[in-house]
Protein backbone atom coordinates (compact mmCIF):
# COMPACT_ATOMS: atom_id res chain seq x y z
CA UNK A 1 0.00 0.00 0.00
CA UNK A 2 1.51 3.59 -0.72
CA UNK A 3 0.69 5.29 2.41
CA UNK A 4 1.86 8.70 0.92
CA UNK A 5 -0.13 10.67 3.05
CA UNK A 6 -0.63 10.66 6.93
CA UNK A 7 -3.18 11.62 9.17
CA UNK A 8 -1.98 13.70 12.03
CA UNK A 9 -5.04 12.79 14.20
CA UNK A 10 -6.16 9.74 15.49
CA UNK A 11 -8.96 8.04 14.02
CA UNK A 12 -11.97 7.29 15.88
CA UNK A 13 -11.86 3.47 16.26
CA UNK A 14 -15.32 2.13 15.24
CA UNK A 15 -16.76 -1.07 15.63
CA UNK A 16 -18.83 -3.75 14.04
CA UNK A 17 -21.46 -5.86 16.69
CA UNK A 18 -22.59 -8.09 13.61
CA UNK A 19 -20.59 -8.16 10.88
CA UNK A 20 -22.57 -9.01 7.48
CA UNK A 21 -21.68 -12.28 6.29
CA UNK A 22 -20.22 -14.08 2.66
CA UNK A 23 -23.23 -14.22 0.64
CA UNK A 24 -21.18 -15.45 -2.45
CA UNK A 25 -17.77 -15.83 -3.73
CA UNK A 26 -16.65 -14.95 -7.15
CA UNK A 27 -13.85 -15.44 -8.69
CA UNK A 28 -12.36 -13.10 -11.44
CA UNK A 29 -12.84 -13.97 -14.92
CA UNK A 30 -9.39 -13.38 -17.45
CA UNK A 31 -10.16 -11.00 -20.13
CA UNK A 32 -8.35 -8.33 -22.45
CA UNK A 33 -9.64 -4.75 -23.13
CA UNK A 34 -8.35 -1.95 -24.93
CA UNK A 35 -5.69 -2.74 -26.83
CA UNK A 36 -5.08 -6.31 -25.72
CA UNK A 37 -4.41 -5.61 -22.15
CA UNK A 38 -4.68 -8.15 -19.74
CA UNK A 39 -6.89 -8.22 -16.94
CA UNK A 40 -9.17 -9.78 -14.57
CA UNK A 41 -12.87 -8.97 -14.71
CA UNK A 42 -13.90 -9.19 -11.22
CA UNK A 43 -17.54 -7.31 -11.13
CA UNK A 44 -19.50 -8.87 -14.34
CA UNK A 45 -22.49 -8.08 -16.21
CA UNK A 46 -24.62 -10.47 -14.63
CA UNK A 47 -23.80 -9.25 -10.96
CA UNK A 48 -25.14 -5.16 -12.16
CA UNK A 49 -28.40 -5.82 -10.34
CA UNK A 50 -27.32 -7.08 -7.51
CA UNK A 51 -24.58 -4.87 -7.21
CA UNK A 52 -26.39 -2.16 -8.15
CA UNK A 53 -24.83 0.92 -8.05
CA UNK A 54 -21.47 -0.74 -9.64
CA UNK A 55 -21.76 -1.77 -13.05
CA UNK A 56 -17.77 -3.38 -13.44
CA UNK A 57 -14.41 -3.88 -11.51
CA UNK A 58 -11.09 -4.80 -13.28
CA UNK A 59 -8.30 -5.96 -11.71
CA UNK A 60 -4.66 -5.25 -13.34
CA UNK A 61 -1.41 -6.35 -12.76
CA UNK A 62 1.30 -7.55 -15.05
CA UNK A 63 5.38 -7.59 -14.90
CA UNK A 64 5.33 -8.24 -18.76
CA UNK A 65 4.70 -5.04 -21.08
CA UNK A 66 3.42 -7.22 -23.89
CA UNK A 67 0.44 -7.46 -20.74
CA UNK A 68 -0.54 -3.86 -21.22
CA UNK A 69 1.24 -1.93 -23.89
CA UNK A 70 -1.40 -1.37 -26.31
CA UNK A 71 -3.50 0.39 -23.42
CA UNK A 72 -6.88 1.98 -23.79
CA UNK A 73 -6.91 3.87 -27.20
CA UNK A 74 -9.46 6.36 -27.57
CA UNK A 75 -13.29 5.51 -26.55
CA UNK A 76 -16.42 6.77 -25.56
CA UNK A 77 -18.17 6.54 -22.46
CA UNK A 78 -21.67 7.88 -21.61
CA UNK A 79 -24.09 7.36 -18.54
CA UNK A 80 -21.95 6.22 -15.52
CA UNK A 81 -18.30 7.08 -13.97
CA UNK A 82 -14.96 4.83 -13.53
CA UNK A 83 -12.66 5.22 -10.90
CA UNK A 84 -9.33 4.15 -11.90
CA UNK A 85 -7.07 3.54 -8.94
CA UNK A 86 -2.92 2.57 -9.61
CA UNK A 87 -1.31 0.75 -7.56
CA UNK A 88 1.96 0.05 -9.50
CA UNK A 89 3.26 1.76 -13.03
CA UNK A 90 2.34 5.15 -14.83
CA UNK A 91 -0.52 5.67 -17.18
CA UNK A 92 -1.72 8.70 -19.28
CA UNK A 93 -5.21 9.91 -19.58
CA UNK A 94 -6.44 12.18 -22.35
CA UNK A 95 -9.95 13.23 -23.27
CA UNK A 96 -12.04 14.99 -25.82
CA UNK A 97 -12.89 18.17 -23.22
CA UNK A 98 -9.28 19.00 -23.12
CA UNK A 99 -8.51 17.08 -19.71
CA UNK A 100 -4.57 15.93 -19.82
CA UNK A 101 -3.70 13.99 -16.16
CA UNK A 102 -0.92 11.38 -15.66
CA UNK A 103 -1.65 8.49 -13.52
CA UNK A 104 1.27 7.05 -11.29
CA UNK A 105 1.39 5.10 -8.05
CA UNK A 106 -1.29 5.55 -5.06
CA UNK A 107 -3.23 8.00 -7.15
CA UNK A 108 -6.45 8.19 -8.05
CA UNK A 109 -8.80 9.03 -10.97
CA UNK A 110 -12.24 9.82 -10.97
CA UNK A 111 -14.19 10.55 -14.09
CA UNK A 112 -17.92 11.36 -14.85
CA UNK A 113 -18.75 10.44 -18.35
CA UNK A 114 -22.68 11.68 -17.92
CA UNK A 115 -23.72 12.71 -21.44
CA UNK A 116 -20.29 11.84 -23.16
CA UNK A 117 -16.81 11.66 -23.28
CA UNK A 118 -13.69 10.24 -25.39
CA UNK A 119 -10.60 9.60 -23.74
CA UNK A 120 -7.80 7.65 -23.83
CA UNK A 121 -5.45 5.69 -21.58
CA UNK A 122 -2.32 4.73 -22.36
CA UNK A 123 0.94 3.78 -20.70
CA UNK A 124 3.60 5.73 -19.77
CA UNK A 125 6.16 2.98 -19.72
CA UNK A 126 7.35 0.43 -21.46
CA UNK A 127 9.27 -2.13 -18.50
CA UNK A 128 8.30 -2.86 -15.24
CA UNK A 129 5.38 -3.59 -13.25
CA UNK A 130 1.95 -2.09 -13.73
CA UNK A 131 -1.22 -3.23 -11.70
CA UNK A 132 -4.67 -0.70 -10.39
CA UNK A 133 -7.85 -1.02 -10.24
CA UNK A 134 -10.93 0.16 -12.69
CA UNK A 135 -14.38 0.20 -10.77
CA UNK A 136 -17.52 2.01 -13.19
CA UNK A 137 -20.09 3.45 -10.64
CA UNK A 138 -23.58 3.59 -12.48
CA UNK A 139 -25.44 7.26 -12.35
CA UNK A 140 -28.92 8.33 -12.11
CA UNK A 141 -31.53 8.74 -14.78
CA UNK A 142 -31.43 12.26 -13.75
CA UNK A 143 -27.45 12.92 -13.85
CA UNK A 144 -27.17 10.64 -16.74
CA UNK A 145 -26.68 13.59 -19.28
CA UNK A 146 -24.78 16.12 -16.76
CA UNK A 147 -21.75 17.29 -18.30
CA UNK A 148 -18.55 15.31 -18.16
CA UNK A 149 -15.51 16.08 -15.32
CA UNK A 150 -13.26 14.53 -13.76
CA UNK A 151 -10.52 14.58 -11.10
CA UNK A 152 -7.02 13.45 -10.90
CA UNK A 153 -6.10 12.68 -6.97
CA UNK A 154 -2.41 12.34 -6.38
CA UNK A 155 -1.14 10.52 -3.81
CA UNK A 156 -0.67 12.53 -1.08
CA UNK A 157 -3.93 13.49 -1.97
CA UNK A 158 -5.65 10.84 -0.99
CA UNK A 159 -6.32 10.47 3.20
CA UNK A 160 -4.67 7.58 5.05
CA UNK A 161 -5.03 6.64 8.73
CA UNK A 162 -3.56 3.65 10.68
CA UNK A 163 -4.86 2.38 13.60
CA UNK A 164 -2.84 0.92 16.24
CA UNK A 165 -3.39 -2.81 15.53
CA UNK A 166 -0.95 -1.37 12.17
CA UNK A 167 -4.10 -1.69 9.47
CA UNK A 168 -3.62 0.92 7.28
CA UNK A 169 -6.23 2.73 5.33
CA UNK A 170 -6.64 4.73 2.29
CA UNK A 171 -10.22 6.28 2.16
CA UNK A 172 -10.81 7.13 -1.82
CA UNK A 173 -14.29 7.65 -1.00
CA UNK A 174 -16.98 8.00 1.76
CA UNK A 175 -16.15 7.96 5.38
CA UNK A 176 -14.74 5.72 7.38
CA UNK A 177 -13.68 5.87 10.98
CA UNK A 178 -14.06 9.78 11.03
CA UNK A 179 -11.89 10.11 7.95
CA UNK A 180 -13.17 11.67 4.93
CA UNK A 181 -12.08 9.95 1.51
CA UNK A 182 -10.68 12.16 -1.30
CA UNK A 183 -13.30 11.81 -3.32
CA UNK A 184 -17.37 12.13 -1.97
CA UNK A 185 -20.49 11.65 -4.23
CA UNK A 186 -24.29 12.09 -3.45
CA UNK A 187 -26.91 10.00 -4.45
CA UNK A 188 -25.10 6.76 -4.77
CA UNK A 189 -22.53 7.58 -1.65
CA UNK A 190 -19.80 5.11 -2.77
CA UNK A 191 -17.37 4.19 -0.49
CA UNK A 192 -13.81 2.48 -1.11
CA UNK A 193 -11.41 1.51 0.90
CA UNK A 194 -7.89 0.43 0.03
CA UNK A 195 -6.91 -1.72 3.12
CA UNK A 196 -3.61 -3.45 4.51
CA UNK A 197 -3.81 -5.87 7.67
CA UNK A 198 -1.13 -7.26 9.47
CA UNK A 199 -1.10 -10.76 9.99
CA UNK A 200 -4.18 -11.33 12.50
CA UNK A 201 -5.65 -7.91 12.69
CA UNK A 202 -9.10 -7.18 11.96
CA UNK A 203 -10.93 -4.12 10.30
CA UNK A 204 -14.52 -3.38 11.10
CA UNK A 205 -16.25 -0.70 9.03
CA UNK A 206 -20.07 0.05 9.45
CA UNK A 207 -22.08 -0.40 6.34
CA UNK A 208 -25.39 1.32 5.92
CA UNK A 209 -28.21 -1.04 5.87
CA UNK A 210 -29.51 -1.36 2.72
CA UNK A 211 -26.15 -0.74 1.12
CA UNK A 212 -25.17 -3.46 -1.37
CA UNK A 213 -21.11 -3.90 -0.64
CA UNK A 214 -18.22 -6.27 -1.32
CA UNK A 215 -14.67 -7.12 -0.29
CA UNK A 216 -12.02 -7.76 -3.08
CA UNK A 217 -8.71 -9.48 -1.95
CA UNK A 218 -5.84 -8.87 -3.49
CA UNK A 219 -3.10 -10.17 -1.62
CA UNK A 220 -3.33 -12.83 1.01
CA UNK A 221 -6.16 -14.37 2.83
CA UNK A 222 -9.06 -13.29 5.20
CA UNK A 223 -12.05 -14.87 7.18
CA UNK A 224 -15.22 -12.43 7.21
CA UNK A 225 -17.98 -14.10 9.29
CA UNK A 226 -16.51 -17.65 9.64
CA UNK A 227 -15.66 -17.73 5.71
CA UNK A 228 -12.18 -17.73 4.04
CA UNK A 229 -11.64 -15.45 1.30
CA UNK A 230 -8.15 -16.04 -0.40
CA UNK A 231 -6.61 -13.43 -2.90
CA UNK A 232 -8.22 -12.80 -6.18
CA UNK A 233 -11.70 -13.63 -4.58
CA UNK A 234 -14.47 -11.20 -4.69
CA UNK A 235 -16.76 -11.63 -1.34
CA UNK A 236 -20.12 -10.36 -2.03
CA UNK A 237 -21.68 -9.29 1.02
CA UNK A 238 -25.10 -10.02 2.48
CA UNK A 239 -27.91 -7.07 3.22
CA UNK A 240 -28.41 -9.05 6.65
CA UNK A 241 -30.68 -6.78 9.10
CA UNK A 242 -29.54 -7.63 12.00
CA UNK A 243 -25.78 -6.65 10.39
CA UNK A 244 -24.29 -3.17 11.12
CA UNK A 245 -21.06 -3.49 8.94
CA UNK A 246 -18.36 -5.74 7.69
CA UNK A 247 -15.21 -6.92 10.23
CA UNK A 248 -12.27 -8.40 8.51
CA UNK A 249 -9.40 -10.52 9.70
CA UNK A 250 -6.24 -11.20 7.95
CA UNK A 251 -5.05 -15.14 8.53
CA UNK A 252 -1.32 -16.26 7.58
CA UNK A 253 0.36 -12.90 6.28
CA UNK A 254 -0.51 -9.52 5.57
CA UNK A 255 -3.59 -9.00 3.46
CA UNK A 256 -4.31 -6.28 1.53
CA UNK A 257 -8.43 -5.94 -0.03
CA UNK A 258 -10.84 -3.77 -1.27
CA UNK A 259 -14.05 -3.05 0.59
CA UNK A 260 -16.72 -1.23 -1.67
CA UNK A 261 -20.22 0.04 -0.43
CA UNK A 262 -22.69 1.79 -2.18
CA UNK A 263 -26.63 2.53 -2.20
CA UNK A 264 -28.53 1.21 -4.95
CA UNK A 265 -30.07 2.88 -7.40
CA UNK A 266 -32.97 0.43 -7.84
CA UNK A 267 -33.35 1.95 -11.71
CA UNK A 268 -33.67 -0.46 -15.20
CA UNK A 269 -29.84 -0.99 -16.64
CA UNK A 270 -29.09 -1.33 -19.88
CA UNK A 271 -25.98 -1.75 -21.23
CA UNK A 272 -24.32 -1.98 -24.61
CA UNK A 273 -20.44 -1.86 -24.50
CA UNK A 274 -19.24 1.67 -23.07
CA UNK A 275 -22.60 3.08 -22.76
CA UNK A 276 -25.07 2.44 -19.92
CA UNK A 277 -28.12 3.84 -19.69
CA UNK A 278 -31.74 3.42 -18.53
CA UNK A 279 -33.81 2.22 -21.91
CA UNK A 280 -33.02 0.78 -25.48
CA UNK A 281 -33.86 3.98 -26.54
CA UNK A 282 -31.23 5.93 -24.72
CA UNK A 283 -28.41 3.44 -26.08
CA UNK A 284 -29.42 3.78 -29.57
CA UNK A 285 -29.54 7.29 -29.17
CA UNK A 286 -26.10 7.17 -27.70
CA UNK A 287 -24.55 4.85 -30.51
CA UNK A 288 -25.84 7.77 -33.07
CA UNK A 289 -24.55 10.37 -31.22
CA UNK A 290 -21.15 8.51 -31.46
CA UNK A 291 -21.30 8.21 -35.06
CA UNK A 292 -22.19 11.37 -35.68
CA UNK A 293 -19.78 12.69 -33.46
CA UNK A 294 -21.46 14.88 -31.02
CA UNK A 295 -21.55 11.99 -28.47
CA UNK A 296 -19.41 14.59 -26.46
CA UNK A 297 -20.79 17.94 -27.37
Amino acid sequence: MNTTTALSSTPAVLSVATSRRVERLVQGQPTSDGDGVKLTRVLTQPLQRRLDPFLMLDAFGSDSASDYIGGFPSHPHRGFETVTVMLEGRMRHQDSVGNVGLLEPGSVQWMTAGRGIIHSEMPEQEEGRMAGFQLWVNLAAKDKMTAPTYRDVPPQGVPVFTLESGVAVRVIAGVSHGVTGAVTRPTTEPLYLDVALPAGTTFAQPLPAGHNAFVYVYGGAVEIAGTRVERERMAILANDEAADGVAVRALEGEAKLLVIAGKPLHEPIVQYGPFVMNTPAEIHQAMADFQRGVLAT
